[in-house]
């Protein structure tokens, strides 16, 4: 059994959704894992035009279980002999000032890990669970399987999610590989009106208007 192979039932059978590998020759560490769990349909169901305490609750549960998985990927792969680099779930860099990113973007591992694709949201759609996904990513140099990126058509005409976002926030551009996230979303547009509007919520950095309305989630 390759150890690809022997790490995807692993992480699985510790309740990961899906794991899938890509290459990535600007990494740390030249391969990459990608952990995807899914969000609760019923959960996201629930927003109604603002997240509920519910889905407040759960977003931070489940980066709690991914990063959970994360270390237990690199345990994994160090007891093999191999070195390991975590990437939290939910975490930005800001030391050149705030600007909404992470040490590496998850979305960006798990296209090239062949897993999915992007919306004009700029959300990453899982190929079987569309949007209602988190994501954890671990670097490593342990000679792991990469996948290869798949075309995906998640938007096509539909603009659900362009209406509906409270912040105005996501832009009517499409989604291709290559562009600047900025270019389709403005992060701190959604940042500033979810810090605003969903304080007593908890921290205000959740929404979940854009999932709720998808199209592609089939959610009503």
């Amino acid at each position: 059994m390759s150890i690809s192979t022997e790490l995807k039932e692993y992480l699985l059978e510790q309740g990961a959704s899906d794991v899938g590998f890509f290459a990535y020759e600007d990494g740390p560490l030249p391969m990459g894992v990608t952990v995807v769990v899914r969000l609760s349909r019923e959960i996201v169901k629930e927003i109604d035009g603002k997240p509920t305490l519910t889905y407040f609750n759960h977003y931070r549960q489940v980066n709690a279980h991914i990063d959970r998985l994360l270390l237990l990927a690199g345990l994994f792969l160090q007891k093999k002999g191999y070195g390991y680099i975590t990437v939290a779930a939910s975490q930005s860099m800001n030391d050149e000032g705030w600007n909404y990113r992470g040490r590496f973007s998850h979305k960006a591992g798990a296209c090239m890990a062949g897993l999915g694709g992007v919306g004009r949201n700029s959300l990453f759609y899982h190929k079987e669970w569309g949007s209602l996904v988190r994501l954890g990513t671990v670097f490593t140099d342990a000679p792991l399987e990469a996948g290869e990126r798949i075309p995906l058509d998640v938007c096509g005409s539909c603009h659900k999610c362009v209406d509906a976002c409270p912040a105005g926030a996501i832009k009517m551009k499409e989604f291709e590989y290559g562009i600047e996230r900025e270019e389709i979303f403005d992060p701190q547009k959604c940042s500033d009106h979810m810090k605003k509007a969903y304080q007593k919520i908890g921290r205000g950095s959740v929404c979940g208007i854009c999932m709720r309305v998808c199209p592609k989630n089939k959610l009503d």
